[in-house]
């Protein structure tokens, strides 16, 4: 029987004592670079996009946006290629989205078109901002038992593109901004407010890289990067805002899909 050094009458067996430093000797985990790599570069492109908007360089900063949210496509799709998935990885992501696809787009769009408007514009970026906080906390609640073929309600980087796409194509064509404050007003709270409904947006997680495609679907994919060369502004915001509409459209036919069917089976 030893006396240990802490104590004054605590007695213990010699043996016990290397298994009680083994128990309370704190684990010390690394971290993933590589898909968190990515998501540090997301965060920087949202960030670089507040302080663009902030200098008054709005065309870049809209970039920013398209950037991160590409980053941002990439790190989850490199954690699961490379087996590098991690709880670490998975909330860093979630408060790097937060900054990138939530607090910028509103900031930037606020600082370019919603100031004017007094306090219907700072209450527009709000809808947006809160809309990304509880679409990213919903999305992280429902991860194990959402479909993951869909996306309930618009995901924020596609609505963050969306403010951004609206913006890069005014910046560029030199769109007179008093006649499209309101037009950026209301697309500030759809794209807020979408991210919140319950309608489903098609995500693309069922697509397996590893598969073999026809040749045919390679011909699209150099048409489409034609077709966004011709002017990127205008075909990307189109795409995003098409995208934006799809998950009401969905519910549409559902919607009405349904009640046809109903009324068939009521009239046999």
């Amino acid at each position: 029987m030893t006396t240990e050094p802490g104590g004054d009458d605590a007695r213990t067996p010699a043996t016990d004592a290397p298994a009680c430093a083994e128990e309370i000797k704190p684990s010390r985990r690394g971290i993933y670079l590589l898909p968190n790599l990515f998501t540090t570069g997301a965060l920087f492109a949202g960030f670089f996009a507040i302080v663009q908007a902030m200098n008054g360089h709005f065309e870049q900063a809209a970039v920013a946006i398209f950037i991160a949210m590409i980053l941002d496509g990439l790190d989850g799709r490199v954690a699961r290629l490379t087996n590098t998935q991690s709880a670490f990885g998975a909330e860093y992501d979630s408060l790097s989205d937060m900054v990138s696809f939530g607090v910028a787009p509103a900031l930037v769009m606020y600082s370019y078109a919603l100031k004017d408007l007094g306090k219907l514009g700072w209450i527009a970026a709000f809808v947006y901002c809160a809309g990304a906080a509880l679409r990213l906390a919903r999305f992280n609640t429902m991860l194990a038992v959402q479909d993951k073929r869909w996306f309930l309600g618009l995901p924020s980087p596609a609505a963050a593109t969306l403010l951004a796409g609206f913006i890069w194509v005014v910046v560029d064509n030199r769109i007179n901004l008093v006649a499209t404050d309101w037009l950026a007003w209301a697309l500030t709270l759809f794209a807020g407010i979408s991210m919140v409904t319950n309608f489903r947006f098609y995500s693309g997680k069922d697509i397996n890289l590893r598969r073999s495609v026809p040749f045919i679907v390679i011909v699209g994919i150099a048409l489409s990067f034609t077709l966004v060369s011709i002017d990127p502004p205008i075909v990307l915001f189109m795409l995003l805002l098409g995208y934006a509409c799809s998950g009401y459209i969905y519910w549409l036919r559902r919607h009405f899909g349904r009640r046809h069917g109903d009324k068939q089976s009521e009239s046999r």
